[in-house]
């Protein structure tokens, strides 16, 4: 693959999805739908990878990559100036300036194929596609000899597909198309190889044979598989390469076909992580985004989502009904029916039930968060503990400290953000509120019902609440009223 290059045809209006947002630039589980096949040709090693987009669409931003317009003169495109920024790690852009087919969408990206090398083509829909079906394929096409070479599949049901017909040699002949009735015959359509739209070209012959392409079709558009069929009639072998995984034509035009790929997707992800020693109780019922990591002996209990950047630890329990978001848990974490996003769990700590976790929370080794407790850009010191229907933001909470229950940090005035500051050791009585900015020294303690607006020196006992009076006969002098 060191001198493939692929491109990605990701010029699709995609206006069945009914969505405001690109197709390709929707999610599929942690990644952009045009992220999936970049992924692939990166890790196939393809020297160049080329997106031909369509103009305006915003797919540039999703990919993290600046849309390059390629010159009308089919020359080689020229390096890039010495420190000049990687466009979407590599990524190449250019633009199909009108939706004119697919062969249209390939001479659009003329300027940046080599004519001595060889193309791998395929479509930026088609999520599925793995990086050892692109190296096979490029392997494949340059010891076969041919022009061109085709990735197939056999489908149980190809209604849809263009089917492969071949001779009595098993030659490939041609792809017949099935979307208009008339277009097949009935023979044809019992064909159950199908085109997969994936497909091996040599530069030269594949920029020759574009110009020949034409448009003579309902949609008045110039389609890539008439390539191959202007390549066989000039003499050249055209080729085919068998993929066992039918999933690669698994094609996303609307919600309904998205959502097809993500149960795909999410078989392929769970599965991977099971097999590297993960326990997941109820893959139905879970969702794991391709970006997560998990460790070993880890067990990830029903209706639980790992989405973005999460990050679990060894031997963590994460689950039933939890949500992480960017969260970074370490070893033998416990996180029970809590939702946590962008923080942190050391090692040996404890979540929930019911916790809510937000961003810049970090809980040292050996804390607990328990039931009902929110906490918001607060450091949990290692082995404290906030158990119970409490609130903590903008606060230092030190070693060993344990706050009972009903714990607030009133930490805005109203204009500003204020932190608050407790020390190692520290028992909160239950009810406690501290109006920051406040400092509770060491081993300090608060009284139940305590509001605590002023420093605690360290060992003392904070007590600011309203002396208990009992006023006698109290319900008889009411009645007597």
């Amino acid at each position: 693959m060191s001198a493939v290059t692929v491109v990605i045809l990701a010029a699709g209006r995609g206006t069945r999805m009914r969505s405001a947002t690109p197709k390709l630039a929707h999610d599929l589980c942690g990644r952009p739908l045009l992220a999936w096949p970049l992924e692939a040709a990166r890790a196939a090693g393809a020297a160049r990878v080329v997106v031909v987009v369509g103009p305006d669409d915003g797919l540039a931003e999703a990919i993290g990559a600046r849309p390059t317009a390629a010159p009308a003169d089919p020359a080689p495109a020229p390096p890039a100036p010495p420190g000049a920024p990687a466009r979407g790690e590599g990524v190449e852009l250019v633009v199909q300036r009108e939706p004119l087919g697919t062969a249209d969408a390939v001479a659009s990206a003329a300027a940046l194929i080599d004519r001595d090398g060889v193309v791998i083509v395929l479509a930026g829909d088609v999520p599925l596609v793995e990086a050892e079906l692109l190296r096979a394929l490029g392997e494949a096409h340059q010891a076969s000899g041919a022009a061109a070479t085709m990735v197939t599949t056999l489908l149980g049901d190809p209604r849809g597909y263009g089917r492969v017909v071949r001779d009595g040699d098993g030659a490939f002949v041609r792809v017949v198309e099935t979307k208009v009735v008339g277009d097949a015959s009935e023979a044809e359509l019992a064909i159950a190889e199908v085109n997969t739209g994936i497909y091996a070209f040599d530069g030269a012959a594949l920029l020759d044979a574009l110009g020949a392409v034409g448009a003579d079709n309902a949609q008045g558009e110039r389609y890539l598989p008439e390539v191959l069929a202007i390549l066989r009639a000039r003499g050249a072998l055209v080729a085919t390469l068998a993929a066992s995984d039918p999933a690669v034509v698994l094609g996303v035009n609307d919600r309904v076909g998205l959502a097809a790929v993500r149960v795909e997707a999410q078989r392929r992800i769970q599965e991977r992580h099971m097999l590297a020693g993960v326990t997941i109780v109820q893959p139905a019922t879970t969702a794991i985004d391709v970006t997560v990591e998990i460790g070993e002996d880890s067990v990830i209990e029903p209706c639980t989502q790992l989405l973005g950047a999460t990050r679990v630890g060894r031997g963590a329990t994460v689950g039933p009904h939890s949500t992480l978001v960017d969260a970074l848990l370490g070893e033998r974490v416990s996180v029970v029916h809590s939702h946590l996003v962008r923080c942190e769990v050391r090692d040996g700590a404890s979540v929930g039930p019911f916790a809510y976790l937000r961003p810049d929370a970090l809980l040292r080794e050996d804390s607990k968060v328990g039931t009902f407790v929110e906490v918001k850009n607060s450091d949990i010191g290692a082995g404290s503990k906030v158990p119970h229907l409490s609130y903590i933001g903008d606060t230092d909470l030190g070693e060993h400290s344990n706050l009972g229950a009903g714990s607030i940090t009133a930490n805005y005035d109203g204009t500003s953000k204020h932190r608050t500051t407790i020390g190692a050791r520290v028992h909160g009585g239950v009810d406690t509120s501290f109006v920051a900015p406040v400092t509770v020294g060491d081993d300090a303690w608060t009284a139940a019902g305590t509001v605590v607006t002023g420093d605690v020196p360290p060992g003392a006992l904070a007590v600011a609440r309203a002396r208990q009076r009992n006023v006698e006969r109290y319900a008889e002098r009411r009645g007597e009223r």
